[in-house]
């Protein structure tokens, strides 16, 4: 899942300031993190590997895997995001964005430099709201491919993406269900 759906699937503030960073940490340092904030690590990694292996993502990615083969799961992530957001009113999703950015700074102390660079982008150009608009989408999906060493940038994946909303709607729905389960059951703390 990309930056949004690890948001909502974070049931303390800890837990998401955790949950947000793990991927700009290594494992080995996150016994330099608070209990809390560590469990959100372990939120993320799990999240991570749910989704992974669940077998509607490994659908999702067919759509992706002839333009982008090993990259399939960083776009259906984005993808997913979108389909995520629309979960949402504008106005809830807007209150959940300036929310998550809110608590984050607030947690700045825990932040890794590289991560607090890329939050001041994220909270600027508010990356979590725009998740529900096919320009946002498509800015994230540009952001995926001017990231990867072995991709070309002209991969028509946003294209793909708007000819298989269909398709990808329906994984999305045959998965969100099961990962909001996960999470609720495995940590929850108030489950």
């Amino acid at each position: 899942m990309n930056y949004l759906a690890h948001s909502i699937l974070s049931f303390t503030d800890q837990q998401l300031v955790g949950n947000m960073i793990a991927d700009f940490i290594k494992n080995n340092e996150r016994e330099n993190f608070p209990l809390e904030i560590q469990e959100g690590i372990k939120l993320h990694r799990a999240i991570d590997t749910f989704t992974d292996s669940h077998p509607a993502v490994s659908e999702a990615k067919k759509i992706f895997s002839p333009l982008v083969r090993l990259y399939s799961g960083a776009f259906v992530d984005v993808a997913f995001d979108y389909f995520t957001a629309h979960l949402y009113t504008e106005k809830e999703l807007k209150v959940h964005s300036q929310k998550v950015y809110n608590i984050l700074w607030k947690n700045e102390i825990w932040l890794p430099e590289n991560y607090k660079k890329m939050l001041i982008r994220m909270e600027q150009d508010d990356w979590l709201t725009n998740y529900r608009t096919d320009q946002g989408i498509k800015f994230s999906m540009l952001n995926v491919l001017n990231k990867a060493k072995y991709l070309d940038k002209d991969i028509p994946v946003f294209d793909a993406f708007l000819k298989s909303k269909e398709e990808l709607q329906f994984h999305f729905d045959r998965f969100f269900p099961d990962i909001l389960a996960e999470c609720d059951t495995n940590f929850n703390p108030t489950s």
